[in-house]
């Protein structure tokens, strides 16, 4: 019997948990039904940076796009996951988009790209926390990137530009939606995810 795909897409300002929560969602996926079950991730920062990697002409501009800190265009990102998808999903794999789609337009091409591989209510994970909190995580963490001035403007952008994807998929009857607490411990926002997308992992 051929498996039927789930897609899960998390989205969430900086530093909430996102990549956590995929990763545990991920390893519970496959402890269930086919244990041959695979699950792709597919997260818009991972495919920019091996883009920006090439020694195209537009491989370096991507490069400076990412080196300024700047937001790559919508429709880059939306030809690097149509690429991933067509030349890696065969129609059997589970799929967790991480962190993405990140403006409107993306998320509605994303739409038009799910349901084309006839996906049934795709699974959208919106991880709430307060700007404080998330700021006071990715300062923790002591990445390079993570300088207070930079932390503030990705937390505006994800006001400004993310929100309105968020709100998308939130009035649309296509998807199963969740908005969960993030500030939890990792076993209770996982719990809650779960309780709220009627899974029983």
């Amino acid at each position: 019997m051929q498996h039927k795909p789930q897609v899960f897409i998390f989205l969430g300002p900086s530093g909430c948990g996102k990549g956590t929560q995929a990763d545990i969602l991920t390893e519970k996926l496959c402890q269930v039904g086919d244990k041959s079950c695979r699950t792709l991730r597919i997260g818009s920062g991972a495919l920019l940076r091996n883009f920006s990697e090439g020694e195209g002409f537009s491989n370096k501009q991507m490069r400076q796009v990412l080196s300024n800190g700047d937001l790559a265009p919508e429709a880059i990102i939306v030809a690097l996951w149509a690429n991933y998808l067509i030349n890696t999903f065969t129609g059997e794999e589970n799929v967790i988009f991480d962190g993405c789609p990140r403006k409107l337009h993306e998320a509605i091409m994303l739409g038009s790209l799910l349901q084309f591989y006839k996906i049934e209510k795709p699974a959208v994970i919106y991880l709430n926390v307060s700007p404080e909190w998330s700021k006071k995580r990715l300062l923790a963490r002591a990445r390079p990137d993570d300088l207070p001035d930079a932390i503030d403007k990705r937390l505006e952008w994800f006001k400004t530009d993310v929100m309105p994807a968020i709100n998308f998929f939130k009035s649309s009857d296509y998807y199963n939606f969740a908005e969960v607490n993030g500030e939890q411990p990792i076993d209770d926002v996982q719990n809650e995810i779960l309780a709220k997308l009627g899974l029983n992992l």
